[in-house]
């Protein structure tokens, strides 16, 4: 009927994370949430700034969910490799949320939140927050690229086996590596991520002891990597 307007739906930031939610973090975009909200992307714009505001705004809403459990029993090297596990966890159980917080983390308060809850975690061990935070940047760091990796062999994990059997058979006949790579134990990805996250752990305590400035652990670092560019 010739001037009758349609009503313009309204939407508000509740809508759009509840939305994006749903539609997960590795399928995210402006098209597909303006498309379930039954809006143009134009509206979404009012609410959001582009894809990387709607990234936060539904990344955030998810790290939201995840509280770091503590074990005040636990020494160090347990804690920090408690806090790298958990954050595989629930990376693993929220597609495309391992790329969310590889790219940036923290990137907002419920990243933040996560971070000032682990250094605070350090320091009640006796270190110093900014020591804290690098050895809590660098356990996440490993943490989340495993569970990327994983997810993302998980994703083509009809045609996996085939090509592990596949490369496990030529290294079988291989006469370096043959011999070695059968005396090899097997790992699940957990198995496997676990002694990865223990041995760097390990490795960072050996190097960042309680009592440590940060800037000797830095300048330890530093000179291993010397001349070798």
């Amino acid at each position: 009927m010739a001037g009758v307007r349609r009503r313009v739906r309204k939407i508000d930031m509740e809508d759009i994370i509840r939305v994006g939610r749903a539609i997960g973090l590795r399928q995210l975009s402006l098209n597909a949430v303006a498309a379930e909200l039954g809006v143009s992307t134009t509206a979404l714009y009012r609410h959001v700034d582009g894809r990387w505001g709607l990234e936060l705004v539904v990344g955030e809403s998810l790290l939201g969910d995840l509280v770091l459990h503590d074990d005040s029993e636990h020494d160090i090297e347990r804690h920090l490799l408690s806090f790298g596990l958990q954050l595989r966890a629930f990376v693993l159980a929220h597609a495309g949320l391992g790329t969310y917080m590889q790219t940036l983390f923290p990137r907002g308060e419920a990243g933040q939140r996560l971070m000032v809850s682990e250094v605070e975690a350090l320091v009640r061990r006796g270190y110093t927050p900014d020591v804290a935070v690098a050895l809590a940047s660098a356990v996440a760091s490993t943490a989340i690229n495993f569970a990327v990796a994983e997810e993302a062999q998980l994703a083509r994990i009809s045609g996996l086996r085939q090509q592990r059997d596949d490369v496990a058979e030529r290294l079988s006949t291989d006469e370096r590596l043959g011999e070695a790579h059968r005396d090899l134990p097997e790992f699940d990805h957990e198995g496997f991520s676990t002694m990865v996250l223990t041995a760097t752990i390990r490795g960072l305590l050996a190097v960042g002891p309680v009592g440590r400035p940060l800037h000797e652990v830095v300048a330890d670092l530093g000179s291993t990597g010397m001349g070798l560019r």
